[in-house]
């Protein structure tokens, strides 16, 4: 048996390649839309790709089983048979067992993060023919964490989930021996999980014995409640409410990409002004000491997915501004995976060329945490912080707005405006993120950028406010 995992940092994203040596034919488990990953090293390894599934309808990327399928036809997909799904499959069911030469493959309904969701208890009958191997688990067992039950429906729907998640642990996974590995589909830079430790991997014993959201869940067998903390979760990106339903009606094959085309300082502004909108993927940074007016900056890293779903509407036009040429495909990528298009284009020679075309540049203003004080103490300035709720609640300044940033965007009306707004988060990225978007869209506000956030902020020594 031979599993190969595809670890991608900037969705937080575990998928993998399970083959059975003898006969050559392999499985991809949650697969994400860019799948040449997948044919190169089942090619390198002289496999042929047979199968291809998903644990469960993904809310954080666009799957890759109809780019599987697209490119091979002759391809088996699979689909949990506890949802509809808008595309064709072979349905598994709770228990069923398939063998694939000497690799077993046991599937256990494992609801809770979703109603569908699915887990893979592998079997190495070359070795054992009757003791599991490793367990896919998609998001049900995380790395020190559980997947999130909250993000199908309000508060209600939440705390059933949770309830049903815990059976789950309960009767499913708690179960399995020790010696398990578990694989996740989410790993650490995910959102679906309040804590997801770093790791790539785990065993069930070692998940039983250091895993505080397992144990809690694992004790409370008789409670009417649920048994999984719903409070201080992180928010929810906007662009994760368009991801599900693609996924489970069948996410459309790219097919051939156009190469985003260079553009000069003139035809970049020419769009511009016919409304698409620039995306600077440069760091804060340099995208404070001088970017084009109106740009939205997402610097181009682990995070950067993340947030530019975050603040780009879902049919946005987008023009790149990059650090290098380099770059162009790293960016394309990234939001190719979580369903925008292609850039229209991208700025020749960057911010040098627009300098040097004589075109405005806009500058952000940057504020210490030294400043920040004497002006709160004074009343000079607002406070917006836009970390996530967990954050906020184990310290923040006490007249601070918060405002997390994944509900920014459709919040920007319940921001004061009487005084210049300066924003922080932890560092700094997610603070250039908003005030970049306060910038483009609420141009009367004056916006401060907070070196350093937080972090420059208690290292100061300067008082901090904890609770919700």
């Amino acid at each position: 048996m031979l599993l190969q995992q595809f670890y991608l940092e900037s969705l937080g994203h575990g998928s993998y390649l399970l083959a059975d040596e003898r006969t050559g034919q392999a499985l991809v488990f949650d697969p994400r839309r860019d799948v040449d990953v997948y044919l190169d090293a089942a090619r390198t390894k002289g496999l042929r790709i047979a199968f291809a599934c998903d644990s469960h309808g993904h809310n954080d990327y666009l799957s890759g089983l109809g780019a599987l399928s697209a490119r091979m036809p002759e391809i088996e997909i699979w689909g949990s048979a506890a949802s509809e799904l808008g595309y064709a499959h072979r349905p598994l069911r709770d228990e069923e067992t398939i063998e694939i030469g000497d690799v077993g493959v046991q599937v256990l309904h494992t609801p809770g993060h979703t109603p569908e969701h699915i887990s893979l208890l592998i079997f190495d009958r070359s070795v054992s023919a009757d003791t599991p191997a490793l367990l896919l688990s998609g998001g049900a067992l995380l790395v020190g964490d559980l997947a999130r039950p909250d993000l199908l429906g309000g508060s209600e729907q939440a705390r059933r989930d949770a309830r049903i998640l815990c059976e789950t642990i309960q009767t499913k996974l708690l179960p399995l021996p020790d010696h398990v590995e578990v694989f996740p589909t989410h790993l650490a830079g995910s959102l679906c999980g309040g804590s997801i430790g770093s790791r790539l991997s785990t065993t069930v014993g070692y998940e039983r014995r250091t895993n505080a959201v397992l144990a809690e869940a694992s004790t409370k067998r008789d409670s009417p409640y649920e048994c999984i903390h719903l409070e201080n979760l992180p928010a929810v990106p906007p662009y994760w409410r368009r991801m599900r339903p693609q996924n489970l009606a069948g996410v459309t094959p790219l097919g051939a990409l156009t190469e985003p085309i260079s553009l000069s300082a003139e035809e970049f502004r020419a769009r511009q002004a016919d409304g698409a909108i620039v995306l600077d993927t440069r760091s804060p940074e340099a995208f404070g000491g001088g970017h084009i007016p109106g740009a939205l900056n997402v610097g181009l890293g682990s995070a950067f997915a993340t947030w530019a779903g975050t603040v780009l509407p879902a049919e946005a036009d987008i023009l790149l501004t990059l650090d290098r040429p380099a770059d162009l495909w790293e960016a394309t990528w990234q939001l190719l995976r979580i369903g925008y298009g292609a850039p229209a284009g991208w700025l020749a020679g960057g911010m040098a060329t627009w300098r040097t075309a004589a075109h405005p540049v806009q500058t952000t203003e940057q504020i210490t945490v030294h400043e920040l004080k004497e002006q709160l103490d004074a009343g000079q300035v607002n406070l917006l912080d836009v970390r996530q709720p967990g954050e906020w609640a184990q310290g923040h300044i006490e007249t601070a707005t918060f405002i997390t940033g994944a509900e920014l965007p459709a919040r920007l009306h319940e921001l004061p405006g009487d005084k210049p707004l300066a924003v922080t988060c932890s560092s700094g990225y997610r603070a250039s993120v908003a005030a970049s978007l306060l910038a483009a869209r609420q141009p009367k506000i004056r916006v401060l950028n907070v070196l350093g956030g937080m972090t420059a902020w208690k290292r100061a020594g300067y008082p901090i406010h904890s609770g919700a």
